[in-house]
């Protein structure tokens, strides 16, 4: 193996990520383990976790499933110690879980439902970085990678809860890195429309499909495998010299002069 294929290696590295078993959550899990990873798979619903484990051991490496709601800090206090009992460390925490429900409008949203966007996008990945980031300190280091969004950079009034609880980690981002370096690398992955579980009720849709040819540069919504790359390359020593930024993967389609599909 040349040195360059060898930053790639995760061999006897432990992968956390939340929203592990669907989506873009998924398709990182499936990645990292390809690569000799083990990987603490954390969700809402254990038995869809334990599908995901099935499929990681499958490629020959081996995974946990964790139960969790990430907007309670209980739970992330709890997934914290699971992993360390399980695996003994933790080599990348990946803050991928995320809320975006829509709202028919501001005044329309309730308390509830703003705590709950609030409480899963930027409360949960807060506290996990927090007792993640200052373990891998205290250790060998390590590399945090959050999951945001476009809408953090292009918010539209149906998403105003999601956009700012989204902004909320891009700048969480900058501190985490401020925070835990020079040991832990902090970055973020900033989507635009992707295939997945949460999306497909909109992302293939006739409408959709036409707005994105029309405007969209690449024409298209991204499929999950295509964010694979980029969260490899923020875990590895590859990105040795890369902490408290942000890389949007959206096929072009947040570039200020693209209208999205939305408008």
């Amino acid at each position: 193996m040349t040195k360059l294929l060898e930053q790639f290696d995760f061999s006897g590295k432990v992968v956390v990520i939340t929203g592990g078993s669907r989506g873009l959550g998924h398709s990182m899990a499936l990645g990292f383990a390809e690569l000799g990873a083990k990987v603490a798979v954390a969700s809402r619903k254990l038995d869809s976790c334990e599908q995901t484990v099935k499929e990681i051991r499958a490629l020959g490496s081996d995974a946990s499933a964790h139960a969790m709601h990430v907007g309670k800090w209980s739970d992330c206090d709890r997934l914290f110690e699971e992993v360390y009992a399980r695996w003994g460390r933790a080599d990348v925490l990946i803050n991928n879980a995320g809320l975006s429900p829509l709202a028919p409008s501001l005044l329309e949203t309730n308390e509830e439902l703003f705590d709950k966007v609030i409480g899963v996008n930027l409360k949960g990945p807060f506290r996990l970085s927090a007792l993640f980031g200052s373990r891998m300190v205290a250790g060998d280091g390590g590399a945090i990678i959050n999951v945001s969004s476009t809408a953090s950079i292009r918010p539209g009034a149906d998403t105003a809860p999601y956009s700012a609880s989204k902004a909320g980690l891009n700048a969480l981002t900058i501190a985490l890195a401020q925070e835990y370096g020079p040991k832990v690398r902090v970055n973020c992955i900033i989507p635009g429309p992707f295939h997945t579980d949460i999306s497909k009720g909109w992302s293939r849709t006739e409408e959709f499909t036409r707005r994105a040819r029309a405007n969209f540069p690449l024409q298209r919504a991204g499929e999950p495998d295509e964010i694979v790359g980029a969260a490899i390359y923020f875990a590895s020593p590859a990105a040795s010299f890369t902490t408290g930024t942000t890389l949007v993967i959206d096929g072009g389609s947040s570039s200020p002069f693209v209208k999205t599909p939305h408008e």
